[in-house]
Protein backbone atom coordinates (compact mmCIF):
# COMPACT_ATOMS: atom_id res chain seq x y z
CA UNK A 1 0.00 0.00 0.00
CA UNK A 2 1.70 3.03 -1.02
CA UNK A 3 0.40 6.18 1.81
CA UNK A 4 -0.25 9.33 0.56
CA UNK A 5 -0.85 11.47 3.36
CA UNK A 6 2.58 13.20 2.82
CA UNK A 7 2.35 13.53 -0.71
CA UNK A 8 0.31 15.69 -2.72
CA UNK A 9 0.41 14.53 -6.15
CA UNK A 10 -0.72 11.17 -7.24
CA UNK A 11 0.57 9.17 -10.00
CA UNK A 12 -0.74 7.03 -12.54
CA UNK A 13 -0.24 3.14 -10.58
CA UNK A 14 -0.59 4.65 -7.15
CA UNK A 15 -2.43 1.96 -4.81
CA UNK A 16 -4.41 1.78 -1.80
CA UNK A 17 -5.69 -0.78 0.54
CA UNK A 18 -7.35 -3.42 0.84
CA UNK A 19 -9.22 -1.29 3.70
CA UNK A 20 -11.53 -3.35 5.91
CA UNK A 21 -14.96 -1.34 6.98
CA UNK A 22 -16.79 -3.30 9.49
CA UNK A 23 -21.03 -2.79 8.96
CA UNK A 24 -23.30 -4.15 11.43
CA UNK A 25 -27.10 -3.81 12.35
CA UNK A 26 -26.48 -0.97 14.62
CA UNK A 27 -24.42 1.01 11.83
CA UNK A 28 -27.03 0.53 8.90
CA UNK A 29 -29.97 1.69 11.43
CA UNK A 30 -28.24 4.74 12.75
CA UNK A 31 -27.66 5.26 8.75
CA UNK A 32 -31.31 4.86 7.79
CA UNK A 33 -31.70 7.29 9.80
CA UNK A 34 -29.33 9.64 8.89
CA UNK A 35 -30.53 9.23 5.12
CA UNK A 36 -34.32 8.90 6.13
CA UNK A 37 -34.19 6.02 4.36
CA UNK A 38 -36.42 3.50 6.69
CA UNK A 39 -37.13 0.62 4.20
CA UNK A 40 -37.71 -2.29 6.00
CA UNK A 41 -35.48 -4.80 4.10
CA UNK A 42 -32.50 -2.66 5.76
CA UNK A 43 -33.59 -3.69 8.96
CA UNK A 44 -36.25 -6.70 9.37
CA UNK A 45 -35.27 -9.99 8.28
CA UNK A 46 -39.28 -10.93 8.04
CA UNK A 47 -38.95 -7.85 5.37
CA UNK A 48 -36.07 -8.54 3.47
CA UNK A 49 -37.03 -12.43 3.03
CA UNK A 50 -40.33 -11.28 1.52
CA UNK A 51 -38.57 -9.29 -0.80
CA UNK A 52 -36.75 -12.19 -2.01
CA UNK A 53 -33.47 -11.26 0.09
CA UNK A 54 -31.87 -13.71 2.34
CA UNK A 55 -31.85 -10.89 5.45
CA UNK A 56 -31.12 -7.59 6.07
CA UNK A 57 -28.91 -6.00 3.61
CA UNK A 58 -26.66 -2.62 4.18
CA UNK A 59 -27.90 0.37 1.81
CA UNK A 60 -26.63 0.57 -1.34
CA UNK A 61 -25.78 4.62 -0.81
CA UNK A 62 -23.95 3.45 2.82
CA UNK A 63 -21.61 1.19 1.17
CA UNK A 64 -20.98 3.69 -1.77
CA UNK A 65 -20.09 6.03 0.75
CA UNK A 66 -17.55 3.84 2.62
CA UNK A 67 -16.05 3.22 -0.01
CA UNK A 68 -15.78 7.14 -0.71
CA UNK A 69 -14.72 7.53 2.50
CA UNK A 70 -11.84 5.01 2.48
CA UNK A 71 -10.75 6.94 -0.87
CA UNK A 72 -10.76 10.26 1.38
CA UNK A 73 -9.01 8.24 3.91
CA UNK A 74 -6.20 7.86 1.69
CA UNK A 75 -5.74 11.45 -0.18
CA UNK A 76 -6.60 12.77 2.95
CA UNK A 77 -8.77 16.07 2.02
CA UNK A 78 -12.58 15.33 1.24
CA UNK A 79 -12.28 18.59 -0.96
CA UNK A 80 -10.49 17.39 -3.24
CA UNK A 81 -13.04 14.58 -4.64
CA UNK A 82 -14.62 16.32 -7.81
CA UNK A 83 -16.99 13.49 -8.71
CA UNK A 84 -17.63 9.99 -8.06
CA UNK A 85 -19.17 7.12 -10.07
CA UNK A 86 -20.48 3.27 -9.28
CA UNK A 87 -23.19 0.70 -10.42
CA UNK A 88 -24.62 -1.44 -7.39
CA UNK A 89 -24.12 -4.79 -8.29
CA UNK A 90 -24.53 -7.12 -5.36
CA UNK A 91 -26.22 -6.26 -2.03
CA UNK A 92 -24.24 -6.73 1.50
CA UNK A 93 -25.78 -8.90 3.68
CA UNK A 94 -25.57 -8.01 7.49
CA UNK A 95 -26.32 -11.12 10.09
CA UNK A 96 -27.69 -10.26 13.15
CA UNK A 97 -24.56 -10.60 15.27
CA UNK A 98 -22.62 -8.39 17.29
CA UNK A 99 -19.84 -8.36 15.00
CA UNK A 100 -22.18 -7.81 11.71
CA UNK A 101 -19.81 -8.26 8.73
CA UNK A 102 -17.14 -6.25 6.58
CA UNK A 103 -16.72 -4.91 3.35
CA UNK A 104 -12.99 -4.47 1.82
CA UNK A 105 -11.92 -1.24 -0.10
CA UNK A 106 -8.56 -0.92 -2.20
CA UNK A 107 -8.35 1.73 -5.30
CA UNK A 108 -5.64 2.38 -8.16
CA UNK A 109 -4.97 5.50 -9.71
CA UNK A 110 -5.82 4.73 -13.41
CA UNK A 111 -5.51 7.97 -14.89
CA UNK A 112 -3.84 11.69 -14.68
CA UNK A 113 -4.65 14.48 -16.56
CA UNK A 114 -5.06 18.14 -16.78
CA UNK A 115 -4.73 18.21 -12.57
CA UNK A 116 -7.33 15.02 -12.30
CA UNK A 117 -6.48 12.13 -11.07
CA UNK A 118 -9.29 8.98 -11.71
CA UNK A 119 -8.97 6.05 -9.06
CA UNK A 120 -10.91 2.97 -9.33
CA UNK A 121 -12.06 1.66 -6.49
CA UNK A 122 -12.62 -2.44 -5.81
CA UNK A 123 -15.04 -2.86 -3.15
CA UNK A 124 -15.65 -6.27 -1.74
CA UNK A 125 -17.95 -8.70 0.41
CA UNK A 126 -16.95 -11.87 1.54
CA UNK A 127 -14.58 -11.94 -1.91
CA UNK A 128 -17.13 -11.01 -4.24
CA UNK A 129 -17.46 -7.49 -6.03
CA UNK A 130 -20.58 -5.37 -4.74
CA UNK A 131 -19.48 -2.33 -6.37
CA UNK A 132 -18.88 -2.15 -10.08
CA UNK A 133 -17.02 0.49 -12.25
CA UNK A 134 -16.15 2.56 -9.10
CA UNK A 135 -14.11 5.40 -10.41
CA UNK A 136 -13.55 8.63 -8.05
CA UNK A 137 -12.01 11.93 -9.99
CA UNK A 138 -9.63 13.86 -7.41
CA UNK A 139 -8.31 17.13 -8.32
CA UNK A 140 -4.36 16.78 -8.47
CA UNK A 141 -2.23 19.18 -8.30
CA UNK A 142 0.37 19.79 -11.06
CA UNK A 143 4.06 18.98 -10.16
CA UNK A 144 6.32 22.31 -11.39
CA UNK A 145 9.20 21.81 -12.56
Amino acid sequence: MTDISEATVLVEGQTFGPRTIPVDRSRIVRYAGASTDFNPIHWSDRHARVAGMDGVIAHGMWTMGAALGAAVGWIGDPGRIRSQRARFTRPVLVPDTDEGTRIEVSGTVIAVADGVATLRLDVSHEGRSVLGRVEVEVSNPQETA
